[in-house]
């Protein structure tokens, strides 16, 4: 199976313009995320993306996530808590440097960043 991510070799990345609402988050939450490579077809369960997601400062999300690709994480800088309940109390802090590797299907979260934070994510389905 072919890995839909193209050759690109070190480059700067924009860490001001280019960042987008990512799916899943609710529109009003200050959650932004930029693309660094591939796609990821949830439709068709195949591809592979590899993102940049930030948190802003007091952000929090209220529901745990689940889908079905595979999603390795890595708090790059920052703060994230994992597991608060529906007001943003409570859950396990962690700060940058942590990582994180969930199969398709695991419940993750609820979210929130006391002091705003950056992940590098990696999606993707099983090859066929």
């Amino acid at each position: 199976m072919a890995i839909n991510k193209a050759h690109d070799e070190f480059h700067t990345i924009d860490m001001v313009d280019g960042w987008e609402h990512p799916p899943g988050y609710a529109p009003d939450l200050n959650v932004q995320q930029k693309i660094l490579s591939g796609s990821l077809d949830e439709q068709a369960k195949k591809g592979s993306r590899t993102r940049l997601l930030r948190f802003a400062p007091g952000v929090f999300t209220t529901t745990p996530f689940v889908h079905d690709y595979w999603e390795e994480v890595f708090l790059v800088s920052g703060d994230l808590t994992v597991g608060n309940d529906e007001s943003g109390n409570g859950g396990t802090p962690f700060v940058g440097t942590t990582y994180a590797c969930r199969p398709p299907g695991a419940y993750h979260g609820p979210f929130k960043s006391e002091n705003g934070c950056v992940l590098l994510e990696i999606h993707y389905y099983d090859p066929a």
